[in-house]
């Protein structure tokens, strides 16, 4: 079990920060800008103590692709050293993103679990409504995200549109599959996290019952109340124990980050 949750903390990160709103197949970017970093903390409790269990990051640079203006966001994960031993991981996800709609063209994904990896590469074909992978051709929404290009969108959601309880809808592409979920928007609070304290905003995502997580609304996930829209915090039950993952560091934020109350 523990093997299972070193290996998946990365996707729990990135999915559970997807949302959407009427306008999902192109909004304006105004949360982020180019040369912005981000680490997150990774912690792993089972008898009452949280372990640190690995790493995460999110980059992103204003590149070129085909001619056109890309934001190239790439989210990197592994397994602190101590647990190498056991079971190592080495995961990297990227997403070539439309500047002015921040609709993506093409996502890789790049994975080394243990003894087990996966490399996926697909392109985007909006116009006719399918992606093309190595391993074919598959129909999709007209309003489809990868897990990256969808992390990033969700942070330019205008969230004083939605009253607490509200649903957001989502569609999402992953391992030639087209998924359906949603985020619940809860409100507004204050969280005091291993970085500081933060005034927040918080959303509790839909998930899809599997090996690790169980189903439904049981995740919880915290982001900057500010116009960064940052992770803040990411709290979930799991078949054994709970995870919790914390937001230790950034970069070249686009604003400065007004909600933090006080440091640590």
């Amino acid at each position: 079990m523990k093997q299972k949750i070193i290996s998946t903390w990365l996707f729990v990160i990135i999915s559970v920060t997807l949302s959407a709103d009427s306008d999902f197949c192109g909004i304006q970017n105004s949360s982020f800008s180019t040369g912005e970093s981000i680490t997150l903390k990774v912690f792993y409790n089972v008898v009452g103590l949280y372990v640190d269990a690995g790493t995460a990051t999110f980059n992103v640079q204003l590149e070129n692709y085909n001619g056109k203006p890309v934001f190239h966001a790439v989210g990197e994960g592994w397994s602190n050293s101590s647990y190498d031993w056991i079971f190592k991981v080495r995961d990297r996800y990227e997403t070539y993103m439309d500047t002015a709609t921040l609709r993506p063209y093409r996502f890789i994904r790049n994975v080394h679990e243990g003894n087990y990896t996966k490399y996926e590469n697909a392109t985007f074909n909006h116009e006719a409504g399918s992606v093309v992978t190595t391993r074919g051709v598959f129909k999709s929404p007209e309003c489809i995200q990868d897990i990256i290009s969808a992390v990033y969108y969700a942070r330019n959601i205008d969230f004083s549109k939605y009253k607490p309880n509200d649903k957001i809808n989502l569609s999402v592409y992953l391992d030639d599959e087209m998924h359906e979920i949603y985020i619940r928007y809860i409100g507004k609070e204050i969280i005091k996290t291993r970085y500081g304290k933060f005034r927040a905003i918080k959303f509790k995502p839909f998930l899809i019952k599997g090996t690790v997580f169980e189903g439904g609304e049981k995740m919880t996930v915290w982001v900057s109340d500010d116009g960064n829209h940052l992770p803040l915090r990411i709290e979930s039950p799991i078949i054994v124990g709970n995870i919790k993952a914390d937001m230790m560091g950034y970069r070249n934020l686009r604003y400065p980050l007004s909600s933090m109350i006080k440091f640590r």
